[in-house]
């Protein structure tokens, strides 16, 4: 009998140690077993990305190329995740982006798509005799912000360059403008102008007969400034002495916004 009682202990204890092993195996053998499952914290979750739209803008106010390519220019700087594409012959800009980025570039659009403002320039030339004002002259010019606009005045003379054979009669003739021409270009804002200008005045130095072969003599005189300007304020731009006399002509010019 005790024989048989310390032969069943052991195989209890045995028993135990096995129970324990196989335990311990089935534990390390299940995946993750006994972990608790986390949800992804918010800043490791992974987002779609958005949605984007696509949307055509017809511009009312840009006429040239250039300002096309400005606007298009400022929204790519703006938004370089939105795709813009100019059309030059629709005068409008289609824009995909993101619907937080379209609705931005519709409100950089508003602000740039806006009418120019005209001025209205007034020349005065003023005409002197040694010293004693003779005369005068105003010319009005009405000029788009950033747009050249030009004024002539005078003839157009015809000025022989060839003949077509030499025995002929025919002969090949250019024409000169001859007399008051003026060009400008305004620049910046009310509170700053900027004013670009060619003021050109020519004559021809005396009447030619009929059968003169040469060229005629033309009297010229060219002014071309780069000023600033203050609306409604004249600004003298420059005096032009008249060769071969005691003469001068005085240029100046007065801006005004045109509302």
């Amino acid at each position: 009998m005790p024989l048989n009682r310390k032969r069943n202990g052991t195989l209890a204890i045995a028993a135990g140690v096995m129970s324990v092993a196989l335990t311990l195996a089935l534990a390390m053998s299940a995946p993750n077993a006994g972990a608790q499952t986390m949800p992804d914290s918010p800043e490791h979750a992974t987002l779609p990305p958005p949605q984007e739209v696509v949307q055509t803008i017809f511009l009312k106010n840009v006429p040239e190329q250039n300002d096309l390519n400005d606007i298009q220019t400022d929204i790519r700087n703006m938004l370089p995740r939105a795709k813009t594409y100019g059309v030059q012959s629709q005068n409008a800009v289609t824009i995909k982006a993101a619907p937080d980025d379209m609705e931005t570039a519709q409100k950089l659009i508003a602000d740039l798509d806006r009418p120019k403002p005209f001025y209205r320039l007034t020349y005065t030339i003023t005409d002197f005799d040694g010293g004693k004002r003779t005369g005068a002259q105003s010319v009005v010019i009405l000029a788009e912000l950033g747009q050249r606009s030009i004024f002539k005045q005078g003839n157009r003379v015809p000025i022989i360059t060839g003949t077509n054979d030499s025995h002929a009669q025919s002969s090949q003739v250019q024409y000169q403008d001859i007399g008051l021409s003026i060009e400008a270009t305004v620049f910046g804002s009310p509170d700053g102008l900027t004013l670009r200008t060619k003021f050109e005045q020519s004559a021809l130095a005396g009447d030619r007969s009929a059968n003169a072969a040469q060229d005629p003599i033309v009297h010229q005189s060219v002014l071309q400034e780069t000023a600033k300007l203050a609306p409604g304020k004249p600004t003298v731009l420059g005096s032009l002495d008249i060769p071969g006399t005691a003469q001068r002509q005085e240029i100046e010019v007065k801006p005004e916004l045109v509302q």
